[in-house]
């Protein structure tokens, strides 16, 4: 059946006979990992490895969250506490030099540990414009609350990832931040006018989207479609994200499993396909659910193919980093 659209988890630390089987036989696009899948490096590389082995592609992607703060799937003793974004966002408001070199300090470490482990992509940075009152799903891993401090940090931060060879991925198109429940439970709903969400929301997405990847958010946004969420919402994708923010990368579904949306898990995949999204992502590694949403998915379009080809050419050899010497300069750059 060719490439299928989607991206998947597994439910372990490493893969079941069952889940290999399955992954051979679909050939999804790339894979993600969480915290359940994560134990020791060792044990990292040795998945990492057989997930490509399983498509008998090298150079299948392999995602992760590892934004920092509350949001960092690889945790001591085996990996490093990055602080969280807004961390960067309150050094930048003081000295905007040492807050731009601080959170290319940080990516920059974050990708080394990533690619040690074989991880390619990054899902971060965060460029949500936290508005007031909004739910805190957001808080503290959004880079600042005005639009130029988050796109200049978001800017360092993607440099900072690609120059240690992994991709990034900016989210939550087109903007998490006004947000008032959490989408990983319940469906937002912004009433906020298309004036005021292209002066405050859109605007940092804009000034990164020449990004390799971008996610969209499971939220309805009034103002340009009532009835669905950005990731169902063809006029969303086509007239907000590809047309006014201007992205024209591999765009990747916020995780399908999440409560914002309703119906079977197959639905949910084939209603972000066909809305404009290149691939549907799926992160929970419920076996069942996963072959409802690759057959529901189908094979990747040749436009998205295109797209995603394009996002992995960007992928470089990482520039060489003393890492115990970048650890202390940002170190010396976030004490209060």
């Amino acid at each position: 059946m060719g490439r299928t659209a989607a991206i998947f988890g597994c439910a372990g630390l490493s893969l079941t006979a069952e889940e290999r089987a399955f992954f051979r036989e679909t050939d999804p696009a790339g894979f993600i990992l969480f915290k359940r899948n994560c134990e020791h490096p060792d044990q990292v590389r040795a998945l990492v490895a057989d997930l490509r082995t399983s498509v008998g592609r090298p150079t299948a992607p392999v995602l992760i969250d590892q934004e920092g703060g509350r949001v960092q799937r690889l945790r001591p003793p085996h990996w490093r506490t990055a602080p969280p974004a807004r961390r960067f966002a309150e050094l930048y408001r003081r000295d905007p030099a040492a807050g731009l070199r601080a959170a290319w300090l940080n990516a920059r470490l974050i990708a080394a540990e990533l690619h040690d482990l074989g991880i390619d992509v990054d899902c971060a940075p965060v460029l949500d414009n936290p508005a007031p009152g909004a739910h805190d799903v957001i808080g503290d891993r959004a880079l600042g609350g005005d639009v130029a401090t988050i796109a200049a940090l978001g800017r360092a931060v993607m440099d900072g990832l690609l120059a240690g060879g992994v991709l990034p991925v900016i989210k939550h198109l087109p903007g998490h931040g006004r947000a008032q429940v959490d989408s990983h439970k319940h469906l937002p709903i912004v009433e906020a006018s298309d004036a005021e969400l292209r002066a405050r929301d859109l605007p940092p997405f804009a000034t990164l989207a020449d990004a390799p990847f971008a996610m969209t958010a499971h939220v309805v946004y009034r103002a340009w479609d009532a009835d669905r969420v950005a990731t169902w919402s063809p006029d969303v994708i086509g007239r907000v994200i590809r047309d006014a923010v201007g992205f024209t990368g591999c765009l990747l579904s916020d995780d399908l499993s999440m409560q914002a949306l309703d119906g079977a898990l197959g639905d949910r995949a084939g209603r972000a396909i066909a809305a404009g999204c290149d691939l549907a992502l799926h992160c929970n590694g419920d076996l069942t659910e996963m072959r409802d949403v690759a057959a529901a998915a189908g094979p990747i379009s040749e436009a998205a193919a295109a797209r995603l080809a394009g996002a992995l050419g960007r992928r470089l050899e990482p520039q060489p980093i003393d890492r115990a010497a970048a650890l202390a300069a940002l170190d010396g750059l976030l004490k209060d």
